[in-house]
């Protein structure tokens, strides 16, 4: 899944560096590097980088989203058959998860599903035999979501990243 692109802009680059400079001076240590996020957003103005990134619009409506990675994209569509079928689990865990999205595409929005109905589910969706691993990854991302006895699974609605939902494109137009 690809990184949050999160904007930052100081209004003043003066009172940034000082800021930076004072908080640089007051540590005995290098800041780690959520630390080192947090001095710049506290420079920024921010109280933390979580308020910064909270702060960061999610892409809305009609404008332009990142574009899709596309050797990434080209990886996860090899591993699929032309009805849109996962032929093998990728040894990259990048590309496993990219291509969980189309699968999740394909489980009925607002169905729950006992544990047995999802896998009968994912095993028509793939050519390896491995529905639990579909199943359990997915849950793992937080695609589905399932009780602690594993008798309800459910789909998470959520608006795929732009490399997920480029490629459910692709496998809908094969």
């Amino acid at each position: 899944m690809p990184r949050q692109i999160i904007p930052f802009a100081a209004a003043d680059m003066s009172a940034l560096a000082k800021s930076l400079r004072a908080q640089l001076a007051a540590r005995a240590t290098p800041p780690s590097h959520v630390e080192m996020l947090n001095m710049l957003a506290r420079g920024a103005g921010h109280r933390n980088f979580q308020q910064l990134r909270a702060g960061a619009a999610p892409a809305a409506a009609g404008s332009p989203r990142p574009p899709a990675d596309s050797t990434a994209l080209l990886r996860a569509a090899r591993c699929f058959d032309a009805q849109g079928r996962l032929q093998r689990w990728p040894s990259r865990t990048a590309i496993q998860h990219l291509c969980l999205w189309p699968l999740w595409a394909r489980i009925p929005r607002g169905k729950s599903f006992s544990e047995r109905g999802i896998s009968t589910l994912l095993a028509g969706l793939n050519l390896f035999g491995d529905h639990a691993i579909l199943r359990r990854t997915m849950c793992e991302r937080g695609l589905m979501t399932r009780t602690r006895d594993g008798r309800d699974y459910r789909r998470v609605e959520q608006v795929p990243p732009p490399e997920g939902a480029a490629l459910i494109r692709h496998l809908r137009s094969v």
